[in-house]
């Protein structure tokens, strides 16, 4: 039921004590908003009883609106009567051009209805209950822990996770899609949404640590860890992460150094882990620990609980995905019991190879949207700001970089689809045989591209690129979290394998005399 009000009713509110607006031809009453309003009430009575779109476009990002505006939203402009009808839930795409990828407006030989359903489901969800709120989370840097419930009743929990046996998914998936239907298009479908809200820090604190540290288990865990840890984690009542990185040893896995004594029927865990992403709060942690002797062969992965004595977490202050929780985790005599270890003892080594495809892969997909993100904003920015008695985007030197963002964008979503539809060919071992080079060789060529847009966004919202919220709000934390510190810590370009990393593993995998 939505209220309808003609133009002519609107302009007879536009007093102080009765104040509406119109706003893409949306009618709010902001009497009560008048002395909350950061500009000063003035600027709203200016406006009081008028098309105020204009004006609102041009110092307001979307998402002020999402976020303030259900409160105040009392109706539409139309004929002055009550339309009773339903919408139906409507297939949106953005506004402007490459502001989604191509399989959204073109066809594809990719995607089936099953993923469009799901792709409109998460949209309306992120659009509703996640974006609005990015820049209130970044600042308190933390979620607040209803979110996490919220995710997860929606089904989106679900399906960033990979496989999962039915009986251990507590919730129905986004858009009526079947639980026994998951694939690596559910992954790319779900996670380039999240992505859409343009906060690699909320993004990881959602999905970034269920993402890469559930997977062992659900691959190569006990039906005791399963039933343990898969469903309550996916139900938003628990919490997971993946313990890799140490103070000393983050790529070269083969020099961990964390130590797992074993003491019969358990082990005893003494070890330092930093960089964790969800590890301030985190429940349990799929951690990587040494049980053997140096090198690949000695390593295994346990899952330690937050409640077992000796586990000590504290939050690192970072420069971007603030709400993220990452952490360094300190592990003092820590009691394990050897039914939580993850596959076979000193086996952990192929394990957590195996586990790098699913990290990268999801790092990809997010570093792919956030780079389209940089894009979208940007065009639509270049098109309402004006300058030098012309828009932005009519003056060449922008249209110049729009283009180098826009084919660098579109050649690695092409590169990502294509790798998806081989990983749906194959099991997670022959993905990590088969598929590793080019993986890895993609998360570095997505990351560079982020890194790319982000900038060339930065230098078309000039200062408001530099200001944390307001119109340039996502371009500003973008920016910042692409490329972390000014040297070489880059929360894209390094995790999952820095780039140097990655493109040497990659080119070593491939006969470079088959050229």
């Amino acid at each position: 039921m939505v209220n309808k009000y003609t133009v002519e009713q609107v302009a007879t509110h536009n007093s102080e004590s009765d104040c509406w607006v119109i706003i893409h031809d949306k009618v709010y009453d902001v009497t009560n908003f008048l002395k909350e309003h950061p500009g000063g009430k003035k600027v709203l009575l200016k406006a009081s009883g008028t098309d105020a779109t204009k004006q609102f476009d041009a110092f307001h990002n979307s998402g002020v609106l999402a976020q303030y505006g259900p409160g105040l939203l009392i109706g539409e402009v139309g004929t002055g009567q009550e339309d009773n009808s339903e919408e139906e839930e409507e297939w949106k795409t953005s506004p402007v051009a490459f502001g989604d990828p191509m399989w959204q407006t073109l066809d594809s030989p990719y995607y089936k209805e099953s993923h469009k359903a799901l792709r409109t489901a998460v949209r309306n969800f992120v659009d509703k209950e996640i974006t609005p709120y990015c820049h209130e989370w970044d600042e308190a840097k933390q979620l607040p822990m209803a979110i996490f419930k919220k995710v997860a009743e929606a089904g989106i929990l679900g399906c960033v996770v990979g496989k999962v046996d039915p009986e251990l998914m507590p919730y129905d998936l986004p858009g009526g899609f079947n639980k026994d239907e998951l694939d690596p298009w559910v992954s790319l479908v779900t996670v380039d949404e999240l992505s859409r809200c343009g906060s690699g820090g909320v993004v990881w604190s959602i999905c970034g640590g269920l993402g890469i540290g559930l997977p062992p288990i659900i691959h190569f865990g006990s039906d005791y860890l399963k039933k343990k840890v898969v469903r309550d984690c996916l139900a938003g009542d628990k919490v997971i992460c993946l313990a890799i990185t140490e103070p000393t040893a983050g790529s070269d896995v083969a020099s961990l150094v964390t130590e797992a004594r074993d003491e019969g029927d358990h082990y005893i865990v003494n070890g330092e882990k930093k960089w964790i992403t969800n590890g301030v709060f985190a429940d349990y942690f799929t951690v990587a620990v040494r049980t053997g002797e140096p090198g690949f062969n000695g390593l295994s992965l346990l899952l330690i609980e937050r409640n077992m004595p000796g586990v000590s977490t504290r939050q690192m202050k970072c420069s971007g995905v603030w709400p993220s929780g990452t952490a360094y985790v300190t592990f003092e005599d820590v009691k394990v019991p050897k039914e939580n270890l993850i596959g076979e003892e000193n086996q952990g080594f192929r394990l957590i190879v195996s586990n790098f495809n699913q990290e990268r892969f999801g790092i990809i997909i997010q570093a792919t949207r956030f780079a389209r993100v940089c894009v979208e904003e940007s065009l639509i920015y270049a098109n309402k700001r004006r300058t030098f008695g012309k828009r932005l985007i009519d003056h060449p030197v922008i249209r110049n970089k729009l283009g180098h963002m826009i084919r660098q964008v579109e050649a690695t979503q092409a590169w990502l689809e294509a790798l998806a539809y081989q990983a749906q060919q194959m099991e997670p071992e022959e993905q990590a045989l088969r598929l590793g080079g080019p993986i890895a060789l993609l998360k570095a060529q997505s990351t560079q591209t982020f890194e790319f847009c982000a900038r060339e966004a930065s230098q078309i919202f000039g200062g408001l690129s530099y200001t944390r919220g307001g119109q340039g709000e996502k371009i500003e934390r973008l920016a910042r979290e692409v490329r972390g510190k000014p040297t070489i810590t880059e929360y894209y370009t390094i995790p999952g394998g820095s780039e140097e990393v990655g493109f040497g593993k990659a080119i070593n995998r491939i006969d470079l005399n088959t050229i």
